[in-house]
């Protein structure tokens, strides 16, 4: 269903448009991501170290199980960014996504009967990361139109070894939303495992790859519509967002080229995706450049950006009471979702 309505609530949000802005009409998508918590098959792969993964550490009715996780992650994913006071009701246009083993396990999520009739697309490319997870994109078909896309090999290495570290690839995919040419970045950044500080060489690393992407698309369209999203497994004031990707947590701030992070002030807010030891993170995150938030620039912009946490995706008891509800606990699946909440944000566009 096309998202087009007036409200009230136009008149004050887009008051940068000509006219009376009550009378205009605009349409609505939401873009999101969603960190999938090992999604894997039932099925070894002996070119992967998938027998690692909690799916096949679990020894009785696994392909139910598997069925199972299916089921939820589409749920999770028909819902996002849903919205009963701006009258949003359908599912995300786009949606970037991590934690998964291989394409074959998102043709199983979107053919799942809470999304079947989506008719969502799937870019994929398998990465190199030791565990056997990648990333991808899921579109919806009658929306965004993919013209390009890419993967982005992240080359890092250990500090005392000095070999390779296997890890995720940054997707690249070019397209055209309702028409307006749109680039999404997704990440899934080098986690903090062997702690914060001796791992940060890893994710500035990884920021630098997704900055010199960005760079490059600038370098052909300096007002280039960009969007980069993922698990950064780094905060939004952590030194590979602020000082090598310099984002900025003002609008005002950003100047041509720049990137917006609307994350950090709910980042301020103490609100997160994820939890560890009584501490909330806020690793996912949704960014965008200039060419989205300048009220000069025709087609979709920015509007605003959010976590989807609600109720049924927290755990309502117990020591982890208000944590994500994760899938697995060890080699014991909770029927829960995934250890992060997923993060979305909206574009408008006003229409003629």
């Amino acid at each position: 269903m096309k998202l087009t309505f007036k409200l009230l609530f136009v008149a004050i949000l887009f008051s940068g448009f000509n006219g009376n802005a009550q009378d205009k009409k605009v349409k609505i998508k939401t873009i999101a991501f969603y960190n999938l918590e090992n999604l894997f098959d039932t099925i070894n792969d002996p070119t992967k170290a998938d027998e690692k993964s909690p799916m096949m550490d679990i020894k009785k009715n696994r392909s139910k199980i598997y069925k199972k996780k299916v089921s939820n992650m589409a749920r999770v994913l028909s819902e996002i960014g849903t919205n009963k006071k701006y009258s949003i009701k359908d599912s995300p246009a786009i949606i970037g996504v991590a934690e998964i083993e291989n394409k074959q396990v998102l043709v199983d999520v979107i053919n799942d009967p809470q999304l079947k009739d989506k008719d969502y697309g799937i870019i994929h490319f398998d990465s190199p990361d030791g565990r056997g997870i990648d990333v991808a994109l899921l579109y919806r078909k009658k929306f965004f139109k993919p013209t390009d896309y890419s993967k982005h090999e992240l080359l890092i290495y250990d500090d005392d070894s000095r070999e390779r570290v296997f890890t995720r690839d940054q997707l690249l995919v070019t397209g055209m939303l309702d028409g307006d040419k749109i680039h999404v970045i997704v990440n899934h950044w080098p986690s903090r495992r062997g702690g914060e500080a001796r791992s940060r060489p890893k994710r500035v690393a990884a920021a630098q790859l997704n900055k010199k992407i960005i760079d490059s698309i600038h370098a052909k369209e300096p007002y280039a519509k960009i969007i980069s999203m993922g698990d950064l497994n780094d905060n939004p004031n952590n030194h590979s967002i602020t000082k090598v990707l310099k984002a900025k947590d003002e609008k005002e701030k950003v100047k041509l080229k720049g990137i917006f992070n609307p994350m950090m002030k709910m980042f301020k807010k103490g609100l997160g995706s994820n939890a560890y030891r009584d501490s909330w993170s806020l690793f996912d995150q949704i960014m965008v450049t200039e060419g989205l938030i300048n009220k000069k620039y025709e087609g979709y912009r920015f509007w605003k950006a959010g976590i989807y946490n609600e109720s049924y995706l927290s755990n309502k008891k117990g020591r982890y009471k208000g944590y994500p509800l994760r899938s697995f606990v060890g080699a014991t699946f909770t029927d829960g979702f995934s250890d992060h909440f997923p993060v979305y944000t909206y574009l408008v566009k006003e229409i003629e």
